[in-house]
């Protein structure tokens, strides 16, 4: 069994299966609900820098400046964002708002575009189908079928993450294994979730196998010993590695590269070795 053309494998030395957990991200990972997030995020806050006249380099370098800590965060509780452009208006001689006012500022925005994207498919305008990495739903039943429990760990707040597990018909794949930050708790943590699942298995952490696309899950699997496998999806309707998220999820440890789960079945299988 050869490894897909799609894969890319970075880690020559990856321990192939069986395995006995999966873990999933959320948003890009199975979900595409919120594709943009990024964008409304930093505008967000060059819009808060501008106020106070603080970007006092070209916008563009600004703007990127603040992309790689929003990127380098990917994967906790949203308001370690926050907290983290907090400190660089700061750092830039203003005075930051409360980290809630700017979290709040950020949902407002997002949810203006992820309640359309709710409407959409709750009317049936738009298949769950549309909406996921493509054959999310297809690797999550080969998995089953292997007889393997799947967690979920989001950084998403969980009543959003809840509904939308159940509008993109993950549910009966997932069941009640999904795992966020209640009320944006800063506290949580997805290496609670990979120790809390290992420990509930009785499994040994190299036989963990996780599927990310940010930088959290990715060490965290890999500092548990599992094999962590680089999910470098683009946006909804758009198919191919997206460039920056493989260089990011290599540079966090991520032993095989995909664009989605296309392959999934070869895939599979030939982690299962």
């Amino acid at each position: 069994m050869q490894l897909p053309s799609s894969a890319e494998l970075i880690n020559p030395t990856v321990r192939r299966g069986p395995f006995r957990v999966a873990l999933f991200d959320f948003d890009g990972t199975l979900s595409l609900i919120r594709e943009g997030w990024p964008r409304v995020m930093i505008d967000l806050m060059l819009d808060r820098l501008r106020e106070q006249r603080l970007i006092t380099e070209p916008e563009p370098q600004c703007a990127a400046h603040l992309e790689s800590f929003v990127m380098a965060l990917n994967g906790h509780p949203t308001v370690r964002q926050m907290e983290r452009f907090a400190v660089e208006v700061t750092e830039r001689g203003g005075t930051p708002a409360e980290t809630t006012a700017y979290l709040q500022q950020y949902i407002d925005r997002l949810m203006s575009v992820v309640h359309g994207r709710w409407d959409a498919i709750e009317s049936r305008r738009a298949k769950p189908s549309e909406w996921v990495v493509p054959n999310a739903h297809g690797i999550l039943r080969n998995l089953q079928e292997r007889g393997v429990p799947l967690f979920v760990a989001s950084g998403t707040d969980l009543a959003h993450v809840s509904r939308e597990v159940e509008l993109l018909e993950l549910l009966p794949h997932v069941g009640g294994r999904v795992y966020a930050p209640k009320n944006n708790d800063a506290t949580f943590r997805k290496r609670d979730v990979i120790e809390r699942a290992v420990r509930e298995l009785a499994v040994r952490g190299d036989e963990l196998i996780g599927f990310g696309d940010g930088v959290v899950e990715t060490q965290e699997v890999k500092r548990a010993g599992g094999v962590a496998v680089g999910v470098a999806s683009s946006e909804a309707g758009v198919r191919g590695v997206n460039a920056t998220k493989r260089e990011t999820l290599i540079a966090a440890g991520a032993d095989i590269i995909i664009p989605d789960y296309e392959h999934a079945n070869e895939l599979l299988a030939w982690l299962w070795n």
